[in-house]
């Protein structure tokens, strides 16, 4: 039998790096197979940390000793609200923090981009001995103030606004599972603080810049219980256009960023505390394209809300 979040369900996040230089994203709930019960509300914090010594200028793997070591540091809250057991919203705003630790470039810090999504669960039903559900999901994400994005790789985001659609599929047999989707998203241009740019063969005479838009497929496999979830996934990520950087020059908020990451993630809910559950997970790009060959990993702490006794009181109270 599918396991499903109920009155005190599951709560789990995932953290990978999403583009450049592992400028750290996250979601939760978007990428698993989870849905929040009824007028629940799972929310919490998450801290994300990144690093890389190396990457990928187009297809040449180096290092920079400019830069020496660029680390992300993440903190982000995160919530899911379930409208009812089939339909679900949620949120996320990160606060983020980078860092070189050689070269004169200094690092940044910030709020970066609210994200808010609707996940759909249209389709669960039996299907030989286990359980098949299909999922449908809308996302957008839009930046929460006008921080510098032509400062890559020490950005803290690249400030485009966001659409993205994603289906995704899961079977569950007994405790074990498998999960693919495939995302689509769509990048809105940018602006930047010049008045014009190269790209690798023009200069572009604007301060308006073309985002390219991105794909991404995801794949995880693992047990899944009503108290531990314990999985290993790969995401492939790839941008729909770009250039790459060009030689010893800086990354630019157009270049083609394609990634192969692989991870694994857990979460464990506290039986003594009901609602309260603890998450983790590590990350490693495996192969890229103008992107950071970086190594990270998260933690965080969730709580559930069950606010159908409370509505149930107020129900009541009225009807006096």
């Amino acid at each position: 039998m599918k396991f499903k979040s109920k009155s005190h369900g599951v709560c789990i996040l995932l953290c990978i790096c999403s583009h450049l230089f592992a400028i750290t994203s996250f979601s939760q709930t978007t990428d698993d197979a989870i849905m929040m019960g009824k007028n629940n509300l799972c929310s919490g914090l998450m801290y994300s940390h990144s690093s890389w010594d190396h990457y990928w200028e187009g297809t040449f793997k180096r290092d920079n000793q400019n830069l020496g070591t660029v680390s992300t540091q993440m903190l982000a809250v995160m919530g899911n609200y379930g409208v009812s057991s089939k339909l679900n919203i949620l949120f996320g705003l990160p606060y983020v923090q980078t860092q070189a630790s050689a070269g004169t470039l200094h690092g940044m810090k910030g709020v970066q981009d609210l994200s808010l999504w609707v996940k759909w669960m249209p389709v669960e039903k039996d299907l030989g001995k286990g359980t098949f559900s299909l999922y449908l999901l809308g996302g957008a994400s839009a930046p929460t103030h006008n921080y510098v994005v032509d400062y890559l790789p020490l950005s803290i985001g690249l400030k485009s606004k966001t659409l993205s659609a994603k289906l995704m599929l899961d079977y569950q047999l007994n405790n074990f599972f498998v999960t693919g989707s495939e995302t689509y998203t769509y990048r809105s241009n940018i602006t930047i603080d010049r008045s014009s740019y190269y790209d690798n063969t023009d200069l572009i005479l604007s301060n308006e810049v073309q985002m390219p838009d991105v794909n991404t497929i995801q794949l995880r496999t693992g047990y899944r219980s009503d108290r531990l979830i314990a999985e290993a996934l790969i995401t492939d990520m790839k941008t729909l256009g770009g250039f790459d950087i060009r030689k010893n020059d800086m990354p630019f908020p157009s270049n083609q960023m394609n990634i192969t990451t692989i991870g694994t993630n857990f979460k464990y809910e506290i039986q003594k505390v009901l609602g309260l559950s603890l998450t983790g997970g590590a990350n490693y790009v495996i192969a890229g394209r103008n992107v950071g060959q970086a190594t990270g990993f998260n933690i965080g702490v969730f709580y559930i809300l069950d606010f159908t006794h409370h509505k149930k009181e107020s129900d009541s109270d009225s009807k006096k």
